[in-house]
């Protein structure tokens, strides 16, 4: 155990949350990741963590998960709830070489990863909304199980550090009545319980793929990435939604520009989406 806390998979082969750290550790071999993950029982936010990490130097591919969450974030200003032994809560801290404007691709990388990894281990086929959340459920009744926060620090040409966190509720039987009709988990779409660290290893090794590509051949990655994203989201073309941010506005989605982001066709044109909640139209009001 170390002075703040965490659980080095250095020096520990198992914690009271149930991961095995060595376990972890050998699945990861090969990985950025293998040597440098830090486990937290409890913590207010693996991110907020991970950039202050990152900012006294933390070195390229640290990971920081925990059991726990008391004060996890979400895009803007939401929460995350992360109750003890119910989801993964992850933050993963990248030094890439690349411009503050490309940061985007990292992010929508991070959410095929989480595809990937949930398809690999559970067999369901989640559904992503651009440009963090995935959903699962029946159509017309998806909900959101997964969350992703990238954040940044970067000067005007480069980035110094980035840290892609990424919750996921894996164990909860029921969410309170506010979020009812807004989330739900891989136990309430399955109705069984699923290896959080399984599907953490699945996770890591597919965010290490992702990464890779994206440093080593950062077109021909980022061809790559919208043409899967037009293969597993249902939101980025064809979809009647209304965007939160950007003084508000609705349209049809019509896929992506080259750059990864949002194009919808408005009632005045083609408008790009730079930010915001893109929610579909009868639920403008979440």
């Amino acid at each position: 155990m170390s002075l703040d806390g965490s659980v080095s998979g250095s020096t520990v082969s198992a914690a009271p949350s149930g991961f095995d750290l060595a376990a972890l550790d050998a699945a990861l071999s090969g990985t950025r990741f293998a040597g440098k993950l830090r486990l937290f029982p409890t913590i207010p936010s693996t991110n907020t963590h991970a950039m202050k990490e990152a900012e006294s130097g933390a070195p390229e591919g640290m990971v920081y998960f925990a059991d726990e969450q008391t004060a996890g974030r979400g895009r803007g200003a939401h929460a995350w709830a992360s109750p003890p032994g119910s989801g993964l809560y992850v933050s993963a801290l990248l030094r890439p070489r690349m411009a503050p404007a490309d940061a985007l691709w990292f992010s929508l990388a991070a959410g095929l990863a989480v595809h990937d990894a949930v398809k690999q281990v559970t067999s369901l086929e989640a559904d992503l909304r651009w440009p963090n959340d995935l959903l699962l459920g029946h159509k017309g009744r998806s909900r959101k199980f997964c969350g992703i926060l990238t954040e940044l620090n970067a000067e005007a040409t480069h980035v110094r550090h980035l840290v892609i966190g990424i919750g996921i509720n894996v164990h909860q039987q029921r969410f309170p009545d506010e979020l009812h009709n807004f989330a739900t988990s891989l136990y309430i779409e399955t109705g069984r319980d699923w290896p959080r660290q399984e599907l953490l290893i699945a996770l890591l090794q597919s965010l290490d793929v992702e990464a890779t590509a994206l440093t080593s051949s950062p077109t021909t990655a980022q061809a790559n990435i919208l043409a899967r994203l037009e293969q597993v989201s249902s939101w980025v073309r064809g979809k009647h939604v209304y965007v939160e941010d950007q003084d508000g506005f609705e349209g049809v989605t019509e896929g992506l520009d080259p750059r990864g982001f949002l194009q919808i066709r408005t009632a005045g044109g083609l408008r790009t989406v730079f930010s915001g909640g893109v929610r579909e139209q009868k639920t403008i009001n979440r």
